[in-house]
C-alpha cells in the first residue's frame, strides 16, 4: 500500500490543466513515494521557471522541473514546480507523449525530494532504474530509452 499524501496542485500556467487532473497527478506521485508526503505541485510559465531556476540555482534559464525538499522524515515535504512550455518542447523535440513526460518529471522530482540524486554516475545509474521500474509500472515507456534527461 501507498503512503497517504496531501497534494495542493496549482496551475500558474493552465496549458496544462485538463491533462493533470488531480487523481493522475497523485498516483504519480505516490508511485514514488516512499512514506507520507505533503506535496505542492505548480505548473508555471517560463518566466516564472526562470525566475526561480536563477534565483535558488544560479542558473538563468527555465528547466523542467525544480525540487524545493523541505523535509524528509518522518513525512515528505516538498514543493516541485513544473514549467509547462519547457515540458512541451521537450515532449514533441524527443517524440514522446506530454503525459508521460509530465508522469516522468513528476517521479523524477518526487525522487529528488526524498534525497535521490544523479550528481555522481552510480546515482544517476540507480536513479534512471528507480524511474525506469515506477514509470514501467504506471504504464508508460522507460524514459531513458528516449535519452530524457531531466533536471
Amino acid at each position: 500500500m501507498k503512503p497517504p499524501l496531501s497534494l495542493s496542485l496549482q496551475f500558474a500556467d493552465r496549458s496544462a490543466r485538463a491533462l493533470l487532473p488531480r487523481h493522475r497527478v497523485a498516483r504519480w506521485i505516490r508511485a514514488a513515494l516512499e512514506r507520507p508526503g505533503e506535496i505542492a505541485v505548480r505548473i508555471v510559465g517560463e518566466t516564472e521557471g526562470r525566475t526561480l531556476n536563477r534565483d535558488y540555482r544560479g542558473k538563468d534559464y527555465a528547466t523542467n522541473v525544480l525540487t524545493f525538499d523541505y523535509a524528509r522524515d518522518p513525512v515528505v515535504q516538498a514543493d516541485l514546480v513544473l514549467c509547462a512550455p519547457v515540458i512541451e518542447r521537450e515532449a514533441v523535440e524527443r517524440g514522446i507523449a506530454l503525459d508521460a513526460h509530465y508522469a516522468h518529471l513528476l517521479v523524477h522530482g518526487t525522487l529528488h525530494a526524498q534525497g535521490w540524486d544523479h550528481l555522481r554516475a552510480a546515482e544517476a545509474r540507480r536513479m534512471e532504474r528507480e524511474e525506469s521500474r515506477l514509470m514501467g509500472w504506471l504504464g508508460f515507456p522507460d524514459p531513458w530509452r528516449h535519452d530524457e534527461t531531466a533536471g
